[in-house]
Formats: structure tokens, C-alpha cells, sequence
């Protein structure tokens, strides 16, 4: 298994087959099969939202390649005299730098700086590309393309603003077509260096209702993954909001850190440290969670293989995408089907060799003769939506 898997990252270095989730289950017995938002994939790997996903021929490029899912570039929501309690964060983006960032004990890792936001185009623009989504995702080889939105989040006492989800959301659903609506709820306001994280029943309170808020406006029913924020608190408090957010459909745990020194959200080995530590620690006390998608320095597929063992049914990736070209062994081809050739094959770190190291040290076992990325999760039901 090893000198084909060494042979097969030579081989597809030069160009990743698209159904390479067939050729790993026919020539390794694995079955990749993982799932986002209810819906089943051919493998864990989908990209988050950002820069990266805002336009078509983004997405109809990573559609090419292979990749799972993509949450598109996170839409602000409005009311429909056109204001948005959000509008702050409605901002142009500025250049993305990808970094180096060493983490405390050395190790060096990847982060992308940047100092925009949100969407910053029109809500009209936002729903074209929300239709064009939906047609990729409902292809027979489809690409599974998630609207992501960010809106009005209350202080304590008050009211949601209602019509701005009504408008919003009902447009989604609408541009959505006749299936409900999958959606992604962007946390990331709540940032350690927003005024907005800096009460945690306020935060708790958000987590709790916000599904709800957003289901009772789409007509047809909604799918809702929120996006869960690394919160100023201590680490206990992850626990809390895991619990506080357990009605959504999934949770996508858990966004950047914030460096207060330079003013900008981070990755690197810091986050994994940390979100992987908080996972561990909600299993340890017992808490009961479903629909995880891991995020946070998945640079490898040991890495995600790591998220999944503590739950997360896939992964979302946005930095690994951007590294500077040397970083792919592979010679050919977009970025995307570069990212995936190394996080899928790589014979040292790729998901395929850290399942077969599993299957190794006996922690994960074959069924039929295969070993399936979904049982080192904890979770095989089959689950779908449109």
C-alpha cells in the first residue's frame, strides 16, 4: 500500500484525476465519503468562505478539480430600504498576504492577512452567484456550493432585526430554488477585537436563537452550519457555546484568533492547538454534537484526520490554497487540484496514509474490506440535502 501510495503521488503530481475518491476506494479500499450540512460527499475537503469563493469561474475551477463543497464569500445582510446593521462590514478587500507565523514552541506555520470583510458588491450580484451555485451542486459531479450570510447580531434585550433576515434569507431561499435552504451563518464580528464579543451571555444568546431566526424565514425550510467563533473567554467557554448552538443542522469549529498587537485575525498552529483542544474537551465532558466541519490549520491530512477523530464529518480550508507554489509538490494544475494532489496523497502526511497509519495502530478497522474516512468520525448514517 505505501510504495503504490508513493507511486501514485509521483504519478498524479503531473495531474489529479477528478474521481481520484474512486481511485482511492478501488485501489485502497478506503472510502472517503464525508459530509457537510446533511449532504454526502465524495471526500471531506471543501474550501471556506472568502476570496476564494466569490465569483463562477472560481468555483466552476474547483468544481475541475474534485474538490467537496465551497461556502461562498459571506453576504451581509439587509433590510429592504437597503440598510445593513452590518454595514461595517461590508468592506472592499484588501490584498491578501500569505505568511509565515511561528507558534510558541517553534513550529512554523502558514497565515493570510487581510483587512477586509465581507461581501461588498450588491445583494442582486450575491443572488446570480447563489443561482449558479445551486446549479453546480445539483450536477451529477457537482460541486456543493453554500451561501454564507453575516447579520444583525442584538445586545442583550434586544430584538433580532427581523426584516433584515426576512429580506435576506427569503432571498437566499428564493435564489435557492424549490429544496431548503443550506446556509452558513458567519460568526466571525464576534472576534476577540470586536466590541461585539465582549459579554458572554450576549454571545450565548446569539448561538441559541439564531437558527431559528433564520429557519422562520425560508419558505422551504433551511440548513443552518454556524460558524463558530474562537471567543475572548477562556477555553471553557468553547464548551459553552458548542452547547449553546447544538439546534443548528452543523457547526464549522472554529474561526481565526486575533492578535491585538497588529490588529488582524490569525491562523496557524495556535488555532489547530486550540480548536482541536476545545474538541477534545467537549467529548471529555459528554457533550452530544453533530454536523462538525473542522477548520483551523488543516495544512495536511494527517491534520484533518486529526479534526475527524474528534468528530468533524469534513474539513474547510481557505490558506492552504493560497500557498506559494513550491509548497505543492504537484507541477500541473490549479491551485486547488495542487492542494488536494498533497492533502489526499502525500505518502508522509495525506489523508490516505494517515488513515492507513490508523488502521495501523488499530484505531480504526475495516467494514466489508474498507476502512471509511466517516467511522473514524463516530458517524456512517447516511444523511442528504438538495
Amino acid at each position: 500500500m505505501r510504495e503504490r501510495l508513493s507511486a501514485d503521488f509521483a504519478r498524479f503530481a503531473r495531474g489529479l484525476p477528478r474521481n481520484f475518491a474512486e481511485h482511492v476506494r478501488e485501489v485502497y479500499r478506503i472510502d472517503l465519503s464525508g459530509r457537510f450540512l446533511g449532504r454526502a460527499l465524495p471526500h471531506p475537503i471543501g474550501k471556506g468562505s472568502g476570496q476564494l469563493s466569490l465569483n463562477l469561474d472560481q468555483l466552476e475551477t474547483d468544481r475541475e478539480a474534485g474538490l467537496a463543497f465551497v461556502v461562498l464569500k459571506t453576504v451581509i445582510g439587509e433590510a429592504p430600504d437597503g440598510s445593513r446593521s452590518m454595514e461595517a462590514w461590508a468592506m472592499h478587500e484588501t490584498r491578501m498576504r500569505v505568511e509565515r507565523r511561528a507558534a510558541p514552541d517553534g513550529r512554523l506555520g502558514w497565515t493570510v492577512t487581510w483587512k477586509g470583510r465581507g461581501w461588498d458588491r450588491t445583494l442582486d450580484e450575491y443572488l446570480a452567484l447563489v443561482r449558479a451555485a445551486r446549479h453546480l451542486s445539483d450536477a451529477r459531479d457537482g460541486l456543493f456550493a453554500v451561501p454564507s450570510i453575516k447579520a444583525h447580531l442584538p445586545q442583550l434585550g434586544e430584538p433580532f432585526r427581523e426584516t433584515e433576515y426576512a429580506h435576506t434569507v427569503g432571498a437566499l431561499a428564493e435564489a435557492w430554488g424549490d429544496a431548503p435552504l443550506p446556509v452558513e451563518k458567519d460568526f466571525s464580528p464576534t472576534l476577540a477585537g470586536d466590541r461585539l464579543s465582549d459579554e458572554r451571555p450576549r454571545v450565548l444568546r446569539w448561538l441559541g436563537e439564531i437558527s431559528d431566526v433564520i429557519r422562520r424565514h425560508a419558505p422551504r425550510g433551511a440548513w443552518v452550519q454556524l460558524k463558530l467563533m474562537n471567543a475572548r473567554f477562556e477555553e471553557e467557554f468553547q464548551q459553552a457555546m458548542l452547547a449553546a448552538a447544538a439546534g443548528a443542522e452543523g457547526l464549522t469549529v472554529f474561526n481565526r484568533l486575533f492578535d491585538f498587537g497588529r490588529g488582524v485575525a490569525y491562523g496557524g498552529w495556535e488555532l489547530s492547538d486550540r480548536n482541536l483542544g476545545a474538541l477534545a474537551a467537549a467529548r471529555a465532558a459528554g457533550l452530544r454534537l453533530h454536523g462538525l466541519c473542522g477548520t483551523g490549520n488543516i495544512c495536511s491530512g494527517s491534520m484533518a484526520a486529526a479534526y475527524a477523530q474528534l468528530g468533524c464529518e469534513s474539513v474547510q480550508l481557505h490558506t492552504f490554497f493560497q500557498l506559494p507554489l513550491s509548497e505543492y509538490p504537484a507541477t500541473q494544475g490549479s491551485r486547488t487540484q495542487r492542494a488536494l494532489h498533497r492533502l489526499i496523497f502525500d505518502p508522509e502526511d495525506g489523508l490516505v496514509a494517515a488513515l492507513l497509519e490508523l488502521e495501523a495502530a488499530g484505531a480504526l478497522h475495516r467494514v466489508g474490506g474498507e476502512l471509511r474516512f466517516l467511522d473514524l468520525c463516530g458517524s456512517n448514517a447516511s444523511s442528504s440535502t438538495s
